[in-house]
């Protein structure tokens, strides 16, 4: 029982009543509820489960505020949590940490400082987020860049904080990855000369079972190359040595066999490492044999570089290829000088309108427009690159749906299967001119993961535009608050309740 102190009454009832609940729960069949009712079960003890993790941080902040571990003779809140709970280091650790960013702790006169992750606070407050998304978002924080404005790192965090709400912790740190590029395009980049001077490809002695070990550091040009040739050539199943009826040279051969590619995807058990080797084996050997690597749906097998006339102009910045790479600008404008330049011209929500080519809109010129425009694939939450999508019909073609570039955009091919009528689809339409995001291409969930099926959007491959419009509204906010601010402040200095000057 607690303490009759002040609130002690009202906290022992709620213990009270969770403990009788979750008793309920554990007794409870659940073998007669319908797939749905399990779903929607596991959602909602899981938002409790996350809000309960956000009641047990401000249990740790409390402990820690009050000196309770030298009371109890600890060393500290974690050994207190280990004791007491019967947890391991690591997960004591883990609560402690979490309670440092989203706990709302103290200053030495009592007032409430608010925490050092506070819209990520508030996305665990309401249950969307669980520990994991808590550790994910202050893993990228840490790597914010000494030095960037208070502003961006506002904005930052809310960006992580709102993309938390819909991915899980893994995708999350590989989002806060392109965005901590974004926030530091050139600071952390080594200046060209440090970058010819690191770049190696070191091939060591072959071994007694004839391998051979290879390691190095590719410049981002060197992998803007390689990437779109591995894409084209280490797809699951294709140049499989281990299975003799694998698929072999590229996978947008006419003459392959789809139904043979299925059947071998789904026998290969190589690692992704496994196949790149492979693929880098296919390659040299035609590169050396005939040079010629065909296309990658529909395109020319090359490195596709997106860039803006602002970046252009000031020479600085990075640039996104269609396989998902980074490239300093300096790399991309080198890589520019032998390249066929192609101007793209977008509306003012970021959606093509003209394609600069002497030539009516064909196949591979619509795909070169949705790469500068989409970047990658649009399922929310997908950070597919450009070269591992189809070109996907909003309007399926079997519904009329016409091939023209306002009914298409990029889906890989394993989002754009969840696009159907049966159990657990998903359904795309282009975004109309009152929504937030015109022109784009919103996917509606299916009810067990949105009941409410909001339309969503990717902003995985837009976070500069992402982190500019929030910035934007961030900073028109607070300049809106400050107004007010001194309004009422001349108001109460003047006691003229009707002045409104600025």
């Amino acid at each position: 029982m607690l303490s009759n102190r002040v609130g002690g009454d009202t906290i022992e009832a709620r213990l009270t009543a969770l403990d009788t609940a979750v008793d309920g729960l554990l007794g409870d069949n659940l073998s007669g509820l319908s797939n749905d009712d399990i779903v929607e079960v596991l959602q909602r003890m899981e938002t409790s489960l996350r809000k309960a993790a956000a009641v047990g941080h401000r249990l740790v902040v409390e402990t820690t505020e009050r000196m309770i571990p030298a009371h109890l003779g600890c060393r500290s809140t974690g050994d207190v949590l280990i004791g007491t709970l019967r947890i391991s280091a690591a997960d004591a650790a883990r609560r402690v940490k979490g309670a440092k960013k989203t706990g709302t702790w103290h200053s030495a006169d009592g007032e409430q400082v608010e925490p050092e992750l506070p819209a990520t606070a508030a996305a665990q407050h309401a249950g969307a987020i669980g520990p994991d998304h808590v550790a994910a978002v202050a893993r990228v924080m840490r790597k914010v860049p000494y030095g960037l404005g208070f502003d961006e790192i506002t904005t930052a965090e809310k960006i992580l904080a709102d993309a938390a709400r819909s991915v899980p912790p893994e995708d999350l740190v590989k989002l806060g990855a392109h965005l901590l590029a974004y926030l530091n395009p050139d600071g952390d980049v080594p200046d060209e000369k440090e970058r010819k001077r690191r770049r190696g490809v070191r091939i060591g002695k072959q071994g007694t079972d004839l391998m051979t070990p290879i390691s190095g550091l590719l410049d981002p040009e060197t992998r803007a190359l390689l990437e779109p040739v591995l894409a084209k050539l280490a797809r699951p199943g294709m140049n499989n040595p281990d299975d003799p009826e694998s698929p072999t040279g590229d996978v947008e051969s006419e003459s392959l066999d789809r139904d043979a590619l299925a059947k071998a995807a789904a026998r290969d058990t190589r690692t992704a490492v496994q196949r790149n080797h492979d693929a880098l084996k296919v390659a040299l050997r035609q590169m050396l044999s005939s040079g010629v690597l065909g296309s990658h749906r529909g395109l020319p097998v090359t490195a596709i570089l997106t860039m803006t006339v602002q970046q252009l102009e000031q020479s600085t910045g990075i640039v996104t290829t269609s396989s998902g790479g980074l490239v300093p600008i300096r790399d991309a404008l080198r890589m520019a000088e032998t390249a066929h330049p192609v101007l793209a011209v977008f509306d003012h929500h970021g959606r093509p309108l003209h394609l600069g080519r002497a030539k009516r809109l064909a196949s591979a010129d619509q795909r070169l427009a949705l790469i500068a425009a989409s970047g990658g694939c649009t399922r929310p939450g997908c950070d597919a690159p450009a070269t591992l999508t189809a070109v996907h019909h909003i309007t399926e073609w079997r519904d009329g749906g016409p091939t023209d570039i306002t009914n298409e955009d990029l889906a890989g091919d394993a989002c754009h299967a969840l696009v159907h009528d049966g159990p657990g689809g998903w359904k795309t339409r282009v975004a109309p001119p009152g929504a937030e995001h015109p022109g784009r291409t919103e996917w509606i969930p299916p009810p067990h993961i949105d009941p409410e099926r909001t339309p969503r959007v990717n902003h995985r491959h837009h976070l500069g535009d992402l982190l500019a419009a929030a910035l934007a509204h961030y900073r028109a906010r607070r300049e809106t608050e400050l107004r007010e601010h001194r309004r009422r402040w001349l108001r109460d200095s003047t006691g003229d309740a009707n002045d409104d000057r600025p």
